[in-house]
């Protein structure tokens, strides 16, 4: 599916590990030099297209590597059961599942309204093919083109996103979003009443979802949740609003009844009477939706963010070539979901091969929830080093704690730093990833000091070694751990503590 070129691999795990890590500081300093040396005549092969490298190209053979595996559409694989289940919630809708991965930085981002100077662009958040390609990083960056297609009024668009991001069981580079926008054209009837009367009409027929809901905000507040006074009629904010949230909470409850069906047809269920399934929508900001909010759900004793969304920003459905179009989006995370719904504990399983996992599920049958297999043992290791450098350094990055996309444009990314960063966090976790792959269960901050005197700073990293597929030996974890050390020398560096 991918090709690297012409960079070779030196490969010396075929020889006795007393003899790799004596050989391994001269062969990575080699292929170190021999990948610098040869960058700018290096070309990236995908789906047949070939993409010239530059100094913006930073997306890794391990990431590439997954590029083309399709896990939202593998028959019986969990994340194409959750989307099966969203899908079925919008019938009439048109379904994209085959949108593809690399896009242009005008689709991921000018097209949608990003700034220039937008934190997500950066290459710590983003993985580059070349200056003008990349991974996309939402399923958004395919929104302006679905609706200037407009081929349906209603739509989802489900795929594989990338995004450099922390190592911990519930986040990995490699994730899955689906997204879903309806419309309606304003220039098919004759005023704003009869255009919101026929939404109402609309919402009329979708009939109650039939559980407790939580709304205490108007649908739209001058400084919290504006109207698009510019592009609305208020009649037609409330009209659209109040079909999205209508909608939603019919697939909230398709979604949590099965959830519920699932724990209590498992053997470790609770079986005690639980409270009734609720819903309460909260007022939110998202950067191409206003008025927005986000979904919350009422299960097992706890609040759950479920999804943001909101009515489209009119702005973007001018872009797209079909002004006179108002309507709703919403976005959600398809692996939180999942997780949610079988009870996977650790984001990479989806990524395995197993049998063993991927043989539990059947999308003919009742969801049932995971049975665990294995357990194997972590091996905690730390890493200690100082900066180089006093200025800057982006450490403990917040990782996503939603994995939904921003309805109608992304996700929310913290201000960048005020200096150049001498240390960003995200490249820390790319080094693990280059060296351990999978075998990283987590790597957290433990400890950080700034001298007093020269004000340079030390962290202390803790990366926790587990195989998903067999128990890590000491020599092992030990090997897999020097390397990261040595390769965080080679490549930012720092001096080891």
């Amino acid at each position: 599916m991918f090709h690297l070129a012409p960079v070779s691999r030196c490969s010396i795990f075929g020889l006795p590990p007393g003899v790799r890590c004596l050989l391994r500081p001269q062969c990575t300093a080699i292929l170190r030099r021999y990948q610098s040396n040869d960058a700018r005549k290096r070309s990236l092969t995908i789906d047949g297209k070939s993409y010239p490298s530059d100094s913006w190209t930073n997306a890794p053979e391990n990431i590439l590597i997954q590029y083309g595996r399709r896990l939202h559409v593998q028959p019986n694989h969990p994340l194409s059961i959750a989307r099966q289940l969203i899908e079925s919630c919008f019938p009439g809708f048109q379904h994209h599942n085959s949108l593809p991965g690399v896009v242009t930085v005008d689709q991921n981002f000018d097209s949608l309204g990003f700034a220039s100077d937008h934190p997500g662009r950066s290459k710590t958040d983003t993985y580059y093919l070349n200056q003008d390609t990349v991974l996309r990083t939402h399923t958004s960056a395919h929104e302006v083109d679905v609706f200037r297609a407009n081929t349906s009024n209603g739509y989802t668009i489900c795929g594989d996103v990338y995004r450099r991001d922390a190592i911990d069981r519930t986040h990995y580079p490699i994730f899955h979003q689906i997204e879903g926008a309806l419309t309606w054209d304003r220039s098919a009837f004759k005023s704003s009443e009869h255009f919101s009367q026929h939404i109402q009409n609309d919402l009329a027929r979708l009939g109650s979802a039939g559980v407790d809901v939580e709304d205490p905000n108007p649908t739209f507040h001058p400084e919290r949740n504006p109207l698009q006074a510019k592009h609305h009629a208020a009649e037609e904010a409330e009209a659209i609003a109040a079909h999205l949230k209508r909608s939603l909470e019919h697939m909230a409850v398709a979604i949590f009844t099965a959830a519920d069906k699932a724990l209590k047809a498992s053997d470790h269920a609770a079986q005690e009477e639980q409270e009734p399934l609720k819903i309460r929508w909260v007022e939110a900001f998202f950067p191409h939706t206003s008025p927005s909010w986000e979904l919350e759900v009422w299960w097992r004793g706890d609040w759950l963010e479920v999804l943001g969304c909101g009515v489209i920003e009119q702005p973007l459905l001018i872009r797209a070539d079909v002004p006179s179009r108002m309507g709703w989006a919403f976005g959600l995370g398809l692996e939180r979901l999942a997780m949610l719904l079988f009870g996977i504990p650790d984001i990479r399983l989806f990524w395995s091969k197993d049998q063993r996992f991927l043989g539990q599920f059947d999308e003919n049958k009742p969801i049932k929830r995971f049975q665990p297999f294995s357990k194997y043992p972590a091996a905690p290791r730390d890493v200690a080093f100082w900066i180089p450098d006093a200025g800057a350094a982006v450490v403990e990055t917040p990782a996503t704690t939603s994995s939904s996309p921003s309805p109608a444009g992304g996700q929310i990314t913290a201000a960048p730093p005020p200096d150049t960063p001498s240390f960003h966090e995200n490249d820390l976790m790319e080094v693990v990833r280059d060296t351990a792959g999978d075998s990283v269960e987590d790597v957290s901050l433990i400890d950080k000091f700034t001298h007093p005197k020269t004000g340079r700073q030390s962290l202390c990293y803790r990366i926790t070694y587990r195989s998903l597929e067999k128990t890590l030996t000491t020599e092992e974890a030990n090997d897999l751990h020097e390397q990261i050390r040595r390769e965080l020398v080679a490549r930012f560096g720092v001096e080891l503590r």
